[in-house]
Formats: structure tokens, C-alpha cells, sequence
């Protein structure tokens, strides 16, 4: 009798994907991918193409690395994925920094109409985007790991090699610069209504 992917360990569907077997591929990426994307978009200041690039090779990384993957040795294998999606996500940024692009903020309209409540939430979040990416990448990382994607400060600590008083410090501080970053933004806002 066969396991269903659901009660297999991530290591044993990656075991399988390395022998080639595709459902073990889409069910690990089903299991590991929504919330390796959601990292990386808040990582990468809302931008999915970005994303999607970052989360690809992140997988692409973890697939070549089946064949070799040491369940008890090696970190869980969510906090691979993230701490090597932050490393993407970092140098991107990096090489966008030395490169002339769009200005600062620029974001391309949907053009979907939506609802009220839709676009005070999509301002809301946009505002939250603005303020994490003025943080220094360490915080924003270490911030976006704990309080939005809910990581363990553990967890942290193997996915930014680094810690766990490290990411305390890095949430902290990220925390209350992000709070002065939302306040002024919402002070400006205020006086505009």
C-alpha cells in the first residue's frame, strides 16, 4: 500500500522527485511553493515576475540537490528554500541598485477595476510593500520571516545563518522602523483626506 503525498516527509517526495517521478515534484512544490512565493513577493517589494524567477530557482536548486538531500543533517527543508529565495532576492536587488531602471515606486496599474474595500486594501499593502523595502535587507528578512510569515526565530536563524538573539535584534529593529516608516506614511495621509 502507497502513501499518499499528503502523509510523505518533504525529503521522502524529494527523494522520488530525483528518481523523476513528477507527482512527487507537484506535490512538494504544491506543499513548499505558495509560501515560498509569498516570501519571496514581499522580499522582492511586491514584484511577481521577480518572484516567480526567484521561487524557480530556489526549486531548481532543491531539485539538484535531491539525490544528496540528508534528511537529519541538513536544515528543514523549507528553511533551505527560504534562506536560499532571500539570497536571490537580495542579490537582485543588489544588481537592480547598479543598473538604471523605473524610479522608485513605480508599479504598473492592474487595470482590473475593484472595490473600495479592495483598494484601501491594496493601498494598505502597497504601503506596507513601500515601508519594507526601506528597510535594510537583513531586517526586511528577518521581519517578513517572523510576523508575516509566521517562521520560527530557529527557523530564522538557519535560513539567515545567523542567531537566534541575531534575529531577535534584526526583528526588533526592523519592527520599529518599520512602525516610524508607517507612521509617517499614515501622518501623510491623514492631512491628505
Amino acid at each position: 500500500m502507497r502513501m499518499t503525498d499528503d502523509c510523505q516527509t518533504e525529503a521522502d517526495l524529494l527523494a522520488r522527485a530525483g528518481r523523476g517521478d513528477n507527482a512527487a515534484a507537484a506535490a512538494l512544490l504544491d506543499r513548499l511553493g505558495p509560501r515560498l512565493m509569498a516570501f519571496a513577493r514581499r522580499m522582492t517589494a511586491g514584484d511577481r515576475a521577480l518572484a516567480e524567477d526567484i521561487v524557480q530557482e530556489a526549486f531548481l536548486r532543491l531539485w539538484k540537490r535531491a539525490g544528496d538531500w540528508d534528511a537529519q543533517g541538513s536544515a528543514q527543508m523549507s528553511s533551505w528554500l527560504g534562506r536560499v529565495a532571500a539570497n536571490l532576492a537580495i542579490d537582485a536587488r543588489r544588481r537592480a541598485s547598479r543598473t538604471q531602471g523605473m524610479p522608485d515606486g513605480w508599479d504598473p496599474e492592474d487595470g482590473s477595476p475593484g472595490v473600495e474595500t479592495r483598494m484601501m486594501r491594496d493601498e494598505d499593502l502597497s504601503a506596507l510593500d513601500r515601508a519594507l523595502a526601506s528597510l535594510p535587507d537583513r531586517q526586511r528578512e528577518a521581519v517578513v520571516l517572523r510576523h508575516i510569515e509566521g517562521y520560527s526565530n530557529p527557523d530564522i536563524a538557519a535560513m539567515m545563518d545567523c542567531g537566534v538573539e541575531a534575529v531577535e535584534s534584526l526583528t526588533a529593529r526592523g519592527k520599529r522602523r518599520l512602525v516610524d516608516v508607517m507612521r509617517k506614511t499614515d501622518g501623510g495621509r491623514d492631512e491628505k483626506r
